[in-house]
């Protein structure tokens, strides 16, 4: 029995039962007393949250795994690039074998001077895709953005998985919700998925729906729910395939083809759903969330491989001719998502 895959299916089932989830349970209890007293100490300004001379934008989600965070937070650094400011994407740098004590610089918006190995996937996908926008990682989210707006003249500051992160004050705190996995069993942590109580969802000041789909009617639905229960703006963000290109190449893959789905993120199963509705999967082959890769574990895998953008970014590494990736697009607001 694989145990992380066990708790998975604990995290995602509408009435979990049995002996671990009743140990899980008993967890969750003590993690909720900390999560709970953490946030009545800022709610009551106990601690004051610190601030830097520039404006911050939080994107995070409640809920552990991949809820769609990356396109999102890449969009809204576009949109502010196109109107002249000079971003920042701030990340704590999870799964890269920087020292993340310091502020690591991965890219000024101009050189780029870590690998993803170093950096981990996340940033150095910003920092790859993203002209112009500089890319900080640190634990101490506060001491990189004081970094961003005391040595690159930052303006706009976008956080990276920052809704938990309350020492450090934000102008504008955005929640990404799932559209199919929602808030799973409801429970916090270890029984849940939920990193903090459901309610805290409230102190949000908006939430965005992420329907990762080629039909949509499911998450509109569910807008309309969160906009009942929380009572605030809750916009959709659409994420569909585009195409499965070549990462040493370009070269655009056929449908129709056969092919090896290779991912190491926190929910897959919507990458594999995009893959096989115009290929044929032979395999499905899923790594530990930002898994690092290394070529023994992927040079004996026969023909063609599709992975996602994050994951290409470390397999590149490699000079393997048959990696492909899966090109998504992203539809938002993001005029309207970022209006104060």
């Amino acid at each position: 029995m694989n145990i992380k895959t066990e708790i998975t299916k604990i995290h995602y089932d509408e009435n979990p039962k049995g002996l671990l989830y009743c140990v899980l349970k008993f967890g969750s209890l003590f993690y909720s007393l900390g999560s709970r007293l953490k946030n009545l100490l800022y709610d009551k300004e106990f601690i004051i949250p610190k601030k830097v001379d520039g404006f911050v934008v939080s994107v995070g989600n409640l809920t552990t795994g991949g809820v769609g965070k990356t396109p999102v937070v890449a969009e809204l650094a576009k949109y502010y690039l196109s109107q002249g400011e000079k971003v920042a994407i701030v990340s704590r740098g999870y799964g890269g074998k920087l020292n993340n004590k310091h502020v690591n610089l991965i890219s000024d918006g101009i050189n780029l001077y870590y690998n993803a190995e170093q950096a981990g996937d996340e940033p150095y996908w910003f920092a790859v895709n993203l002209n112009l926008c500089a890319v900080l990682t640190c634990a101490d989210r506060y001491k990189a953005c004081r970094f961003a707006v005391n040595n690159l003249g930052v303006t706009k500051i976008i956080l990276d998985d920052g809704f938990q992160h309350r020492k450090f004050h934000r102008d504008l705190d955005i929640v990404l919700v799932d559209s199919e996995k929602q808030f799973g069993n409801w429970d916090e942590l270890p029984a849940g998925p939920l990193r903090e109580g459901i309610s805290n969802i409230k102190r949000a000041d908006k939430i965005v729906v992420v329907s990762k789909n080629t039909e949509h009617s499911k998450a509109e639905s569910f807008v309309k729910e969160l906009i009942t229960f929380t009572s605030k703006e809750v916009l959709l963000c659409k994420i569909e395939p585009e195409y499965i290109y070549n990462i040493i190449s370009g070269e655009h893959l056929e449908k129709g083809a056969e092919i090896t789905a290779l991912s190491a993120i926190g929910q897959p199963e919507q990458f594999y759903k995009f893959l096989e509705t115009d290929y044929t999967v032979k395999d499905k082959i899923a790594f530990d969330d930002h898994h690092q890769y290394n070529l023994d574990e992927i040079k004996n895998i026969s023909g063609i491989i599709v992975t996602t953008e994050k994951d290409a970014v470390k397999l590149s590494l490699l000079g393997l001719n048959n990696i492909f990736a899966l090109k998504l697009k992203t539809d938002i607001d993001s005029e309207k998502l970022l209006k104060i």
